[in-house]
């Protein structure tokens, strides 16, 4: 299967912003002073675990995404040359 040049761009680009966002969340999460994701008692919250799962899942969909469009544009690259 081919790719375009700006599908393997866009999925490059989205599977970088993936990990920029993502990584910005999980360090929020983790200084998380509203009580939602720590208890009283400083114990990571079910809120705390279910979104540390979506982001690590983000960041391997992201990561699998953004691997896709490097190859594509890798291999227009190759093509041009």
């Amino acid at each position: 299967m081919k790719l375009s040049r700006p599908v393997s761009w866009f999925l490059l680009a989205f599977g970088v912003w993936s990990w920029f966002i993502w990584v910005t969340f999980v360090k929020n999460l983790w200084k998380d002073g509203s009580g939602l994701a720590f208890d009283d008692a400083g114990d990571p919250t079910a809120y705390f675990w279910v979104h540390l799962l979506l982001a690590i899942t983000s960041f391997l969909l992201g990561t699998a995404v953004g691997v896709i469009g490097f190859r594509g544009v890798r291999a227009l690259r190759g093509q041009g040359a």
